[in-house]
């Protein structure tokens, strides 16, 4: 493991996670973002509604009637410093491609000039035409092979070619670096520190045995967060796609195991279902089976990164009121704990 900085004082801790800095979404104020839309070329008509986002803001808006691009679209204005400007393209790229396919997803509109990607000021937008729909009923056994039909669909194209300049899903990205950012920010409470840094430590040990039973892995680009929150179901039509924005390369695994839930025997249940569909369009490395558990770790670990990074975001001291609290930290020290027995189990197996 790379030497950490010094370990800093519980004072730190308290200034990283609660000294005030201005955000740069301070200034989109409902006439500040429909200004923002007009200088993008785009026809407002005033009626703005703010949708649930934490890592971009996002507006669904109507423009004035006969507008190009749609009555209704939906604005994201991306985090700054998150993904540069060429990763944002192989996004709206990767959309554009699956849309060629006639697969269900929402590709970007050109915007003022043509490009998909605007830069007005410090915000950086793209516009979407608006995508209705309802979560799937996952229990439903026909709904599970219809999502997977469409992700054996999607990792096709996804397996075309590589990203360049977006960075993979794995053990580095997620486990390692988020961990030792989170130790040298000085983020976790320091009585639990030493806790949740070995079962960090042997969290990833067994992340790494995990791979080691899957063998070589083969890296596509993927969807990245397939939770239901990313998936519109529309009657007669099936899913839809939206929010490519954690797009990164990674086994194909990663966009099917976020389908699963409940007890084991359900998991096996949903996850032969969602098979069964997938390989109507693409073959599936069954070693890759190893990689659920080490993925949902992978996950975890990332997401403590997650919020304190973006903790002087207002949004997630609201969204998140526990964080700063002991805990926190304590429950996701039981969680990796139950997630290193989970690892030593075998896997799932598709009935």
């Amino acid at each position: 493991m790379p030497a950490l900085p010094a370990r800093t004082p519980h004072p730190s801790r308290h200034d990283v996670l609660t000294a005030p800095t201005p955000h740069v979404y301070a200034d989109l104020t409902p006439a500040r973002v429909l200004d923002l839309l007009e200088a993008a070329g785009l026809q407002p008509d005033g009626r703005l509604l703010a949708l649930n986002s934490f890592e971009n803001r996002v507006y669904q808006f109507w423009q004035e009637e006969d507008a190009p691009g749609g009555a209704i679209l939906v604005a994201k204005f991306y985090r700054p410093g998150r993904w540069s400007d060429a990763a944002i393209f192989e996004e709206h790229a990767f959309i554009a491609e699956l849309a060629k396919a006639e697969i269900p997803a929402v590709p970007a509109l050109p915007l003022a000039g043509g490009s998909t990607l605007l830069k007005l000021g410090q915000h950086r937008i793209a516009v979407f035409p608006r995508q209705g729909g309802r979560a799937p009923e996952l229990e439903d056994a026909g709904t599970l092979a219809w999502l997977g039909r469409f992700l054996g669909r999607i990792h096709l194209i996804g397996a075309r070619a590589p990203f360049r300049s977006r960075p993979a899903l794995d053990a580095k990205t997620f486990g390692k670096e988020s961990r030792d950012w989170l130790l040298a920010e000085g983020c976790i409470p320091p009585d639990l520190e030493d806790a949740w840094r070995s079962t960090v430590d042997m969290a990833l040990e067994s992340v790494a045995h995990c791979y080691d039973r899957a063998g070589p892995v083969r890296k596509l680009r993927l969807h990245g967060d397939c939770h239901m929150g990313n998936v519109l179901w529309v009657p007669e039509q099936g899913p839809h796609f939206v929010d490519f924005d954690d797009a990164r390369s990674g086994p194909a695994i990663q966009d099917l195991w976020m389908l699963l839930s409940g007890e084991r025997a359900d998991m096996q249940r949903q996850l032969g279902e969602v098979l069964e569909g997938y390989q109507q369009f693409r073959d599936f490395d069954y070693a890759e089976l190893n990689l659920i558990e080490a993925l949902r770790t992978l996950r975890l670990i990332h997401h403590s990164a997650w919020i304190a990074r973006r903790w002087h975001d207002p949004a997630f001291p609201a969204a998140f009121p526990w964080f700063d609290s002991p805990i926190y930290w304590q429950q996701r020290i039981l969680e990796l704990r139950e997630q290193i027995a989970l690892m030593d189990e075998p896997p799932l197996e598709p009935v």
